[in-house]
C-alpha cells in the first residue's frame, strides 16, 4: 500500500466567526493525482495554504509526509513544489535566472531536464520577467517545479493563461510525475485537466467536501444520457423508474437515465427493435454541478 504525502483530518479553518473550512478529511498517496475542485470562495485556496504551513489551522490534524504541516513547515518546503495560479515574479530578473534561483534552493540542478523542459514549454529564459504574458510567467513557475526533484506538487490553478497546446505539455509532465511515484494535489477549475489527470476528485463546497472518491465511483451517483433509435416507437419511457428529462430527436430518442436503472432500461427498449443505442457517462462538469444544485436546494 502506498505510503501518504499528504493527510488532513477534522481541518477546519475559522476567521474570527466566519467557518471557512469545517472538518475536511482528505488525503494523498505516493504516486497519486488528486483532484481539488469546487466553486469561488468554497475554500480551496485555504486549504493549500495550510497545506504549506502559510496558514495554521484552526482544529484538525494536517500532516505532509508525516510531519506537522505548520510546525514542520521548513523541513516539509525541501520537498514539495507549489505553483500558485497567479505567479508574481522578480521584474529585473530573467526567467533563467528565476527558475536557478529556485533549483537552487534545494542544491540540486539537473541541466538537462531545465533545457528540456524550456523547449516543451516554450520558453524563452533570456527575457526579463517584467515582459512576460501571464502565461510565461506560468511557464516559468511550472519549468521551476518539475526541474526540481520534489516528491509532492502542490499546484493551485497552475495553466492559468496557458493555452490548449501548453496545457497538453503541462498534463504530459503530471502524468510523468506520478509515473516517477510523486504525489499531486491539484486544484483546477479546468475539469477535462482534472477528468484526464486525476485518480480521485474531491469536490468542496462553502468549506466542506460534499464528495470524494474515484470518477467511476463520483459518477455512479449521476445520470447516464442515452440516444436510442428504434424501428418501432419507443413507448412508456416517461413510466419508468429512473428516466429524466426525455426529449425527441431525429430519429430517436435522448433522455438521462440513473445509473443503476440502466439494466431495466435496456431491457424495455429492447422489445421495440433497437438499431442504435448510444449511453454517454456524465462529464466532471456534469457531476460537479449537479452536486452544487443539490446544496443549494436544501
Amino acid at each position: 500500500m502506498a505510503a501518504l504525502s499528504l493527510q488532513t483530518e477534522g481541518l477546519t479553518k475559522n476567521f474570527g466567526k466566519f467557518t471557512a473550512l469545517r472538518n475536511v478529511n482528505l488525503e494523498v498517496k505516493e504516486g497519486e493525482v488528486f483532484g481539488y475542485i469546487g466553486p469561488n470562495g468554497a475554500g480551496k485556496t485555504t486549504t493549500i495554504r495550510i497545506l504549506l504551513g502559510i496558514l495554521q489551522a484552526t482544529e484538525g490534524a494536517v500532516k505532509v509526509f508525516g510531519k506537522d504541516a505548520w510546525k514542520d513547515a521548513v523541513e516539509i518546503h525541501k520537498r514539495i513544489a507549489y505553483v500558485p495560479g497567479d505567479v508574481n515574479l522578480w521584474p529585473n530578473l530573467t526567467g533563467g535566472e528565476v527558475i536557478d534561483l529556485f533549483v537552487n534552493l534545494r542544491g540540486k540542478h539537473d541541466k538537462a531536464r531545465r533545457r528540456k523542459l524550456l523547449d516543451m514549454f516554450e520558453l524563452d529564459p533570456t527575457k526579463k520577467c517584467r515582459t512576460y504574458s501571464k502565461g510565461n510567467r506560468q511557464k516559468v513557475a511550472l519549468v521551476a517545479a518539475f526541474t526540481s526533484d520534489a516528491d509532492l506538487f502542490i499546484l493551485d490553478e497552475p495553466t492559468s493563461g496557458l493555452d490548449p497546446l501548453m496545457e497538453q505539455v503541462f498534463q504530459d509532465c503530471i502524468l510523468e510525475q506520478k509515473n516517477m511515484g510523486k504525489g499531486v494535489f491539484l486544484s483546477s477549475h479546468i475539469l477535462s485537466e482534472v477528468e484526464r489527470l486525476c485518480d480521485r476528485v474531491g469536490i468542496i463546497a462553502e468549506g466542506q467536501i460534499v464528495e470524494i472518491g474515484t470518477l467511476s465511483e463520483l459518477r455512479h451517483l449521476t445520470r447516464i444520457t442515452m440516444n436510442i433509435e428504434t424501428l418501432k416507437p419507443l413507448e412508456g419511457l416517461e413510466d419508468l423508474h429512473g428516466v429524466h428529462d426525455i426529449r425527441l430527436r431525429q430519429g430517436g430518442v435522448s433522455f438521462q437515465v440513473d445509473s443503476d436503472e440502466v439494466g431495466s432500461i435496456v431491457s424495455h427498449i429492447a422489445k421495440y427493435d433497437v438499431v442504435k443505442i448510444e449511453s454517454i457517462p456524465p462529464t466532471l462538469e456534469e457531476l460537479f454541478m449537479r452536486h452544487y444544485r443539490k446544496r443549494e436546494e436544501v
